[in-house]
């Protein structure tokens, strides 16, 4: 597909089109939860951005292209003959939650809740996290009144965990110790 014009002006009125032709309102649940995704996939991308080259930057990156599909799929209305293209297999939640196991497993215990934060990465990691749960919650509403895929729902509930024990990793990595979000002594102020 080629753009040769990045601006249409036929969103000017507040309406857009989903994938198909139809136009709907701007505040739709499908446009919601599906700029809620591209929100999450940007976010993903800064991440990317400030990642070493190697297996964990891959599988962003690939979760990013699962992201866009996740949008192709959201920005189409089940009866549409399109909507058959933008599926997301099962393996892919599969996948995240290989990588969960392994990356739990090579951590510390967690005996208490913890504050996000830590490293620059380990900050950005948890911000996609909560961003994807905003996604996740979005797609459930959208879900409520349209059909969304299983394995799409899927997919997103298992990538902000995978989020969370990522940021866990790459702060354990630099050797930062996790603070726990516990209130502090009226005199402490660690």
């Amino acid at each position: 597909m080629k753009l040769s014009t990045i601006y249409t002006r036929t969103g000017d009125e507040g309406l857009t089109g989903l994938v198909g032709g139809k136009r709907v309102k701007k505040t739709n649940a499908r446009i919601e939860a599906y700029g809620t995704v591209d929100e999450l996939s940007a976010n993903l991308g800064l991440l990317a951005s400030w990642m070493k080259d190697g297996h964990d930057k891959d599988l962003i990156i690939r979760i990013q292209r699962n992201l866009f599909t996740i949008c192709s799929s959201l920005a189409t209305e089940p009866s549409s003959k399109y909507a058959e293209y933008f599926l997301i297999p099962e393996e892919e939640t599969h996948l995240l939650e290989q990588e969960i196991d392994m990356i739990n497993g090579s951590l510390p215990e967690l005996n208490h809740m913890i504050l996000s934060g830590g490293t620059h990465q380990a900050a950005i990691c948890h911000v996609c996290r909560t961003v994807c749960r905003r996604a996740e919650r979005r797609i459930f509403f959208l879900h409520e009144t349209s059909p969304v895929q299983t394995e799409l729902l899927h997919f997103v509930n298992r990538l902000s965990d995978y989020l969370f024990v990522l940021a866990r990793k790459l702060n354990f990595a630099e050797g930062i110790r996790e603070k726990e979000a516990r209130r502090p002594s009226p005199l402490s102020t660690k």
